[in-house]
């Protein structure tokens, strides 16, 4: 799928990073989320990559990154020490300073990443989420019920773990089915390496600690940002699903207006995975926003 990339791993302290680098120019690190890997940007790298230096990993507990132990504070799950794999890597890498786009879970470690680290983040982008505290503040009950993973998942061990662990290619198949709108946009190699990662031991704990960290640690987080007035200082590109089925319709770019001064944003007409059922506008969307961000 990712022809003439490189593969690398990269220990960043207690997690070791699977990492695929391609292209030239400027860097750009392309963040998956859930329940998916870097297999996500299949259909965009190749694109980006002609203008830039795409990097591409794994989130600790994703796909074939390692799965750091946990405890009951989810400290090690959080976006936090997920932004800071991202920030290890590219150092590693020699990329001082670099641009980030991020989808659902890999958008949450980016605005974190652009928070904790505002001299490293050149622009961000993030695709088909706000910001974890804004989420759970206006989750209604009917929010609730169409994403109804976000309690689910953070539920105490080992109740999702034990009930996801009985059939994991259904749930799995189901979740990313369900928040599809344009059918066939997710091929079945995509969807094998998908339940190759998730079949993983481990895996779907880590994908709960992840969920564990966002009810506990990422609120928290957000929450000290915003009471101290903290705002994302770069440039912010905000693209989300208008079918969605995860929420009622919502203007991302206002409530992103909250934590950044320079917003931009625009809605597509599918669902939740806009790098694999909008591939070329999602591109072209990308590059556009980024080549004004790296002249």
């Amino acid at each position: 799928m990712f022809e003439g990339f490189e593969r690398r791993r990269i220990g960043t302290g207690d997690a070791d990073i699977n990492v695929l680098i391609g292209g030239t120019g400027p860097a750009l690190v392309c963040l998956h989320g859930f329940p998916q890997t870097h297999v996500t940007w299949r259909k965009v790298a190749p694109a980006l990559a002609r203008r830039f230096t795409v990097v591409l990993t794994d989130l600790r507990g994703y796909g074939d990154s390692s799965f750091p132990a946990s405890d009951e504070s989810h400290a090690a799950y959080s976006k936090r020490a997920m932004a800071g794999d991202v920030a290890a890597v590219m150092t590693e890498l020699g990329f001082e300073r670099f641009s980030v786009a991020g989808h659902d879970r890999g958008g949450r470690v980016g605005y974190r990443l652009a928070l904790d680290e505002p001299n490293r983040v050149n622009a961000l982008a993030v695709l088909d989420i706000v910001p974890t505290l804004d989420t759970y503040e206006s989750m209604a009950w009917e929010g609730a019920y169409r994403s109804y993973h976000w309690y689910f998942l953070a539920q105490p061990f080992p109740l999702p773990e034990r009930m996801i662990g009985a059939d994991p290619d259904f749930y799995l198949d189901w979740t990313i089915r369900s928040w599809t709108s344009i059918e066939s946009s997710i091929e079945d190699a995509a969807m094998l390496e998908y339940r190759r990662w998730f079949r993983k031991p481990g895996a779907v704990h880590a994908a709960c600690e992840d969920y564990r960290a966002g009810f506990t640690r990422d609120v928290e987080n957000d929450r000290a940002d915003r009471d101290r007035g903290r705002k994302i200082e770069c440039p912010v590109l905000t693209l989300w699903g208008g079918a969605s089925s995860l929420r009622k319709p919502l203007d991302f770019a206002r409530v992103w207006r909250g934590w950044a001064d320079d917003v931009r944003g625009e809605a597509f007409p599918c669902g939740h995975f806009l790098p694999e059922e909008m591939p070329a506008e999602t591109a072209a969307a990308l590059l556009a926003f980024f080549e004004r961000a790296n002249p």
